[in-house]
């Protein structure tokens, strides 16, 4: 099954060409959509085919690289259209393409009646495409080809209704959304295309089994491994929202709402975590790196946590933790814990998605109401969307035995016991913070008395939204007991099956073997114990006073206005650099180097070319006796210039 990779990947192209090309002349919107999400399940029926028959096989064997044609051969480099099939390559397009199917689903019901139907799954199958390539890539530049293209996706879908009013800081229109988002990502780009530009002039070559063999030959600590890893983080920082380019994130949610289901919750954000997955062996080599990007992901996670609890907007709250859940993901990779951050990029993804999705579902059915200080009551009206959305919440905030248990649960251990235990007291911090403000806005949105204006008349959604929120709400509830660990009498199966990807990883790490196993069980009593104190507070604050923020802005004042207000991020950025950036480009590079130095010496090298033809055309009168006298002249001239010389 290796060779049909390219069918996964191609699909989603002949999705995309079919809308794009005839969308506008389809009149049924049923035939755009089942365009649009039949590509994309065709390519999940392929990946698990390939999936399936890697089980068969040795842990050795299974990984391939299957090659298309050269795509550049220039000098001493030389890039293939290739791919490469192995275990983390195969889960994460699983993950694309099985979550990407569902919500394309979803959308057929969410975007019914929007004018750019057709266009809408045109851009979500460009962004499958790309992603599959991002994933699926045997080599850097294949692999950033996709992470451009996810990028100018984000951009085209964060603005698709860009007519469309949003608040924000400095932001008015969703265009306004989608530009920030597009330059912010640009930043981390450049980073990642010089962290290449030192790989090829470092190991000769972009292919990533070459380059991770010759990593073994380098010892740890080396200065360009270091500024590599750096560079590559970098630009992991701008797709995956990591401080200091996490900013973009929130503002995406300008977006329709399976777009943020799909890029900003599910796929996309998680690109930076596999492509710094991908490099463990670089890493390994660079521990001052790693300790950045723990620390990193740490303060992120914390700092993002804090933030969603005094947001009101419900896909912000959602956004916001998805920041924070990237952050666990990053602190896990600064520990040397690779496995534990991909199986939280699995889980997340499917209890992320359902609550996106399940976010949107009660904004359609509010008639596009965002706040959910002005909802309540919904459990009874909204039945299916109340309980997926529920089951979603104890997923995130880690109630066992649900996915988010398994996988937070491994990351804090981790950051325990191969980090330190600071890195744990923040990561069970910001776990506290997102166990309150999830089942906060779940009180608020489903919990109490309607809350709503009386024009508002909500109701459930269509069985297309609805079906795959219960399909995502049972994988969140299912998909943790992959990773169930040895101390809790489970195998850990999605750890045997990525091990042989970070062995070389683990083997330069030398990390210790830990078997304290009271010292796991008591971690984890506390993670759970965490778990049920945030959804106590939360739900019990905010049912019995939906007002409560109130009362808790008057009592906290400033800390309030600081985290509602993001810690002033958006508006230090505009001051310190946003603004600076355009006064110099419009006062001094426009106006005066622009306008008055470029434009000038052009205009005036017009100018003088005009004076000097109006002078010389005084010479052009018409007269042959004049024309006559001018050539003796200039005879007599060049006579005199032949004798005297």
């Amino acid at each position: 099954m290796y060779q049909y990779v390219g069918l996964i990947v191609l699909f989603p192209l002949i999705g995309l060409l079919v809308n794009g090309l005839f969308g506008r002349k389809i009149k049924s919107e049923s035939i755009v959509g089942i365009i649009g999400s039949g590509a994309v399940g065709l390519s999940f029926l392929v990946a698990a085919a390939i999936f399936i028959e890697m089980l068969g096989m040795p842990a050795e064997d299974r990984a391939h690289t299957v090659t298309l044609f050269t795509w550049i051969a220039a000098g001493s480099l030389t890039v293939s259209a290739a791919y490469l099939v192995d275990q983390l390559s195969i889960l994460m397009t699983l993950v694309v393409t099985g979550v990407g199917f569902l919500i394309h689903v979803y959308s057929i019901g969410y975007m019914h009646g929007d004018r750019g139907f057709w266009r809408f799954f045109t851009y979500l199958n460009l962004f499958i495409f790309a992603m599959l390539n991002l994933v699926l890539a045997d080599n850097y530049l294949l692999m950033f080809l996709g992470w451009e293209g996810v990028g100018l996706c984000s951009y085209l879908l964060i603005g698709f209704w860009y007519d469309k009013k949003f608040e924000g800081v400095k932001i008015t229109w969703t265009g306004d959304a989608a530009n920030k988002a597009f330059w912010v990502n640009r930043i981390g780009d450049f980073a990642f295309m010089i962290g290449m530009f030192l790989i090829f002039r470092e190991f000769g070559t972009l292919t990533f089994n070459e380059v991770m063999g010759d990593a073994g030959t380098l010892a740890v600590g080396n200065d360009t491994v270091f500024w590599i890893t750096l560079l590559l983080f970098l630009g992991a920082t701008g797709k995956s929202a990591q401080i200091p380019l996490f900013v973009w994130l929130p503002d995406a949610m300008a977006g329709p709402t399976p777009v943020s289901a799909l890029i900003h919750a599910a796929t996309m954000v998680t690109a930076g975590v596999y492509m710094v997955a991908r490099n463990s062996a670089l890493y390994a080599l660079a521990p001052d790196t790693m300790m950045i990007v723990a620390i990193g992901g740490a303060i992120t996670a914390i700092m993002a946590a804090s933030i969603g609890l005094a947001q009101n907007d419900i896909k912000k709250v959602l956004a916001y933790s998805t920041v924070s859940q990237l952050g666990f993901m990053f602190l896990a990779l600064g520990v040397g814990a690779y496995t534990a951050a991909i199986f939280h990029v699995m889980t997340h993804a499917f209890f992320k998605a359902c609550l996106f999705l399940g976010s949107g579902s009660v904004i359609h059915a509010m008639h596009e109401e965002q706040d959910i200080r002005h909802m309540g009551g919904l459990k009874k009206i909204m039945p299916y969307t109340y309980w997926t959305f529920l089951i979603s919440s104890f997923a995130i905030a880690g109630f066992p035995p649900l996915s988010g248990f398994f996988s937070k649960d491994e990351i804090l251990w981790k950051a325990f016991a191969d980090g330190s235990p600071v890195l744990w007291v923040i990561g069970a911090t910001a776990a506290l913070m997102t166990a309150f403000y999830m089942f906060r806005m779940v009180t608020l949105t489903f919990g109490g008395e309607p809350r709503w204006a009386k024009d508002k008349h909500p109701h459930e959604s269509p069985a297309s939204m609805t079906i795959p929120l219960i399909v995502l709400a049972a994988l969140a509830v299912v998909g943790g007991f992959v990773g169930v660990p040895a101390v809790l009498g489970g195998g850990n199966a999605i750890e045997q099956w990525l091990h042989p990807l970070f062995a070389q990883a683990h083997n330069t790490l030398a990390l210790p073997e830990h078997t304290n196993h009271a010292t796991e069980y008591l971690l984890m009593a506390i993670s759970v114990a965490i778990a049920v104190t945030g959804f106590w507070f939360g739900r019990s604050v905010y049912m019995k006073n939906p007002e409560a923020d109130r009362s808790i802005a008057a009592r906290t004042g400033v800390l309030y206005r600081l985290l509602a207000n993001k810690y002033y991020v958006d508006n230090v950025y505009h001051a310190g650099l946003v603004t600076p950036i355009v006064k110099t480009s419009d006062r001094f590079l426009f106006r005066i180097f622009d306008v008055r130095i470029i434009d000038g010496f052009v205009n005036g090298l017009a100018r003088t070319t005009g004076w000097v033809s109006s002078v010389l055309r005084y010479m052009q009168t018409g007269v042959v006796q004049n024309y006559a006298a001018l050539i003796v002249l200039g005879i007599v001239v060049v006579l005199g210039l032949l004798i005297f010389s």
